[in-house]
């Protein structure tokens, strides 16, 4: 009887100690790094954010975490660990256009999670393909309820002067549904008041999923791409003049209660300390003027290399696991992702493609002060703008101020970003910090031989 006993001891402990977390990522749109009060937002931008500034009470902030300029190569990085450009680059046909998004070949975080006996549901914004056997539900995802492509497109069926007949592909966006193994159905017209709504309808999909699955012996992983704030930046009803202090603060404000509603789910399902909670942004705010965004203390928005379009908020919770309070301004870049939570659960990462990035996983737990990157590359569309090597800066190419316009320059320009967090100075390459370019430049060599020497993918 004792031997029985004891069995069921060492058998339970195991099978405890081989539970994987579930996972909850809450990805903004054109986001920036000052909107959350623990980055000098919140109070500041005219809505208090203490929902979203619990998850770095109780885990951890990075005061450097950096992304790609734009949408698509954003969001192709984070659900597959490379760079965006890497699924854009075939030996056998030109590289295809910035707004592609990923390819059928590419493994997407949700199918290495699946792979691993994960449960998988995305609601909100995917902008990473919009043809068949491209959709979430092929990439991955046991269900999705959301849009393809990007907000933008809420303008169109409230325009007096949108022309449908102007193109084939041109038709208005619906919001759309689907499971693995099925076609996507179009539902509503995504147009303004739909826009005004569906961030709300995303909070509801991902609360009835997570209290669906936390029945289930199975851990999940829930993807919550909101739509904002990218343009249209249009309040629920509910929030409309809220504030007081306009959309973008009513928008705010009504993510920080959906936030606090996700988080207040976990808790009550007794999830919490079971549970990883990640909240971060795509890019930077709207490169458009009047957009309203805000990036703290850094240059630009999206579209740039600026650290305004690159460096944005990022907390992550997992209590038990990750200290409490941590803050760090070591760098790390949103490509890390899917390393470190395969190191998480204990999942192996593919070996037959370039990973770009590296396990955080000690950082992260605490384990070790240092990031496990010290550098990264930047690129606007398929053009490489510059590098970043620890504190400092290189741009090849910089942007025109009054647009989007490109700037050759003689040299390139440097920047210490602790010196000049703006990037309003270069550094004189002709003085005492000539040093860094040999670093600098290591970096960027480095990425273009990888680039060279890429074979692409072994799909087709």
């Amino acid at each position: 009887m004792k031997i029985l006993i004891i069995l069921f001891l060492v058998f339970s402990t195991s099978a405890l100690a081989e539970k994987k977390p579930n996972i909850v990522l809450v990805l903004m749109d054109n986001f920036g790094y000052g909107e959350v009060g623990v980055y000098g937002g919140g109070e500041l931008r005219g809505a208090p954010t203490p929902n979203i500034d619990s998850i770095a009470a109780e885990g951890f902030q990075l005061t450097n975490y950096n992304v790609e300029a734009e949408c698509t190569p954003s969001r192709s990085a984070l659900m597959t660990g490379r760079y965006g450009i890497r699924t854009r680059q075939r030996p056998d046909q030109p590289p295809r256009g910035v707004w592609y998004g990923i390819t059928k070949w590419e493994i997407t975080l949700a199918e290495m999670l699946t792979d691993e006996g994960y449960t998988t549901g995305m609601f909100g914004k995917w902008h990473l393909g919009d043809t068949e056997g491209r959709y979430p539900t092929d990439q991955g995802f046991d269900e999705w309820n959301g849009i393809p492509r990007s907000s933008d497109r809420a303008f169109w069926p409230d325009s007096n002067s949108f022309q449908p007949d102007a193109h084939p592909d041109m038709k208005f966006a619906h919001v759309m549904s689907s499971f693995r193994g099925q076609k996507p159905e179009e539902l509503e017209v995504f147009d303004r008041a739909k826009r005004a709504t569906i961030d709300r309808e995303i909070t509801n999909h991902a609360i009835d999923f997570i209290k669906r699955k936390a029945k289930s012996e199975k851990p999940f992983f829930a993807y919550l791409p909101y739509t904002q704030t990218h343009e249209p930046v249009d309040p629920h009803p509910d929030f409309y003049g809220k504030t007081g202090n306009g959309s973008f603060a009513d928008v705010l404000a009504q993510t920080d209660v959906y936030i606090g509603e996700l988080l207040d789910t976990i808790e009550e399902l007794g999830l919490k300390e079971d549970t990883i909670f990640i909240f971060t942004s795509d890019n930077g705010r709207e490169g458009v003027p009047r957009s309203f965004g805000f990036t703290g203390p850094w240059r630009s928005g999206m579209f740039s290399p600026y650290e305004g379009s690159l460096r944005v908020p990022f907390l992550i919770r997992w209590p038990g696991k990750i200290p409490q309070k941590q803050v760090s301004n070591e760098i790390v870049h949103q490509i890390d992702i899917f390393p470190t939570i395969a190191s998480f659960i204990g999942a192996e990462i593919p070996t037959d493609r370039v990973i770009d990035g590296v396990d955080q996983s000690d950082f992260f737990m605490g384990k070790t002060s240092k990031s496990a990157r010290e550098s990264l590359v930047i690129y606007i569309g398929n053009e490489l703008f510059g590098a970043k090597w620890r504190n400092w800066k290189i741009l090849l190419k910089e942007l025109d101020e009054d647009g989007y316009g490109i700037k050759e320059m003689a040299y390139p320009s440097v920047y210490n970003l602790i010196v000049d967090p703006k990037e309003e100075v270069p550094e004189l390459n002709y003085l005492n910090d000539t040093w860094v370019d040999f670093p600098l430049y290591q970096v960027l060599e480095d990425h273009e031989w990888s680039i060279e020497n890429d074979s692409g993918s072994p799909g087709p």
